[in-house]
């Protein structure tokens, strides 16, 4: 199961930072999980300063 990002994403880096397999990535309006790649360890939900990351 990976993880989402929601839209309370403001776009500091902090999950791409933290993320083991680098599949997240900054998009348009927030940053984006790839979920084919993500092994949810869930490194990034624990970085996210604004909770934006929670499993799918």
């Amino acid at each position: 199961m990976a993880h989402k990002v929601s839209d309370d994403c403001i776009k500091c880096g902090a999950c791409a930072s933290t993320c083991p397999t680098g599949c997240i990535k900054e998009g348009s309006t927030k940053y984006e999980v790839d979920a084919s790649q993500c092994v949810d360890c869930g490194a990034c939900e624990g970085a996210c300063p604004t909770g934006a990351i929670k499993p799918e």
